[in-house]
């Protein structure tokens, strides 16, 4: 049986990165977003910028393997002009591919760049065959530089269909060899709890064959002066400890993974104080106990 293992996110913050210091025994694994570890030049290259070496030192000292889990190929962007933009930006990520050895990538479902826009969160897809189609073909090109590739389901404000529709549409998304799902829970719950969902639902109908990784991370809620009715929505933020809710999920989804090689600790750059790292720490711990439980 293949023995899961328990990552821990190395994020572009400095104060971060010295106070999650002493963690970094506790993962077996680190997680990297290929773009934080970039700066575009004037003439649109892609150069290494200080945390690309920050991080490459982080594994040659500890001896640790790195996977990749970006926000800028966006899977759902139509265009010549963004097919462009994508073949630079996974030229960059061939180079980096040489260093980092990535076990695997995965993005974002949905779309990051729009009109040549980069935008700060995923847009959600039309659950269409077109747009399934869009995503197996980038994909399929990530493919040409890290065989395994994914996806990861999201938490969009809105989206285009109902909740329980998005497991047929990821599973035709993934239709081809060596692609994977990137199971988030707290995006899930945040889903769930946003659009009134049963989340065992949406598991019952998603297929658990294709997941690679899972992430648990915490989040938080709106505030109530943002919406006219003063609702609340729960946010995908990373900047907190998980909730019971995320945990429990993990509990019940992750012995059903036959295929799962990761389980990942998010938290989000800027959201880490010293009161914090023993929360992680405690994380960490809980995450090993689960894995060790499915070995």
């Amino acid at each position: 049986m293949t023995t899961i293992q328990v990552g821990f996110v190395l994020q572009p913050d400095e104060e971060m990165l010295g106070l999650t210091e002493p963690l970094l025994e506790l993962a077996d694994y680190f997680e990297v977003a290929p773009e934080t570890t970039w700066f575009e030049a004037p003439d649109g290259r892609l150069l290494e910028n200080g945390f690309h070496r920050r991080f490459l030192q982080i594994g040659e000292r500890t001896g640790k393997p790195f996977v990749a889990h970006g926000v800028g190929l966006s899977l759902g962007s139509f265009g010549r002009a963004e097919w462009r933009r994508r073949a630079r930006w996974l030229r960059r990520l061939r180079e980096d591919q040489a260093r980092f050895r990535y076990r695997w990538y995965t993005d974002h479902l949905g779309a990051t760049v729009m009109g040549g826009q980069v935008v700060a969160l995923p847009v959600a897809l039309p659950m269409t065959e077109a747009f399934a189609a869009q995503v197996r073909r980038v994909l399929r090109a990530a493919q040409a530089v890290v065989p395994d590739v994914g996806l990861e389901n999201t938490a969009p404000t809105v989206l285009f269909g109902q909740p329980l529709e998005e497991p047929a549409f990821i599973a035709s998304a993934l239709a081809r060899p060596r692609t994977h799902l990137l199971l988030d829970l707290h995006n899930l719950h945040t889903v769930a709890v946003n659009y009134g969902v049963d989340p065992d639902a949406y598991l019952a109908r998603l297929d658990l064959g294709k997941v690679i990784e899972i992430h648990v991370s915490g989040g938080s809620w709106s505030d109530p002066a943002w919406l006219p009715g003063g609702r609340s929505l729960r946010l995908d933020s990373h900047d907190g400890a998980a909730p019971d809710e995320v945990l429990a999920l993990l509990e019940r989804v992750a012995p059903r993974c036959p295929n799962l090689r990761g389980i990942t600790l998010e938290r989000m750059e800027g959201t880490v104080g010293a009161p914090d790292v023993a929360v992680l720490a405690a994380e960490l711990k809980h995450l090993h106990g689960v894995a060790r439980s499915l070995s």
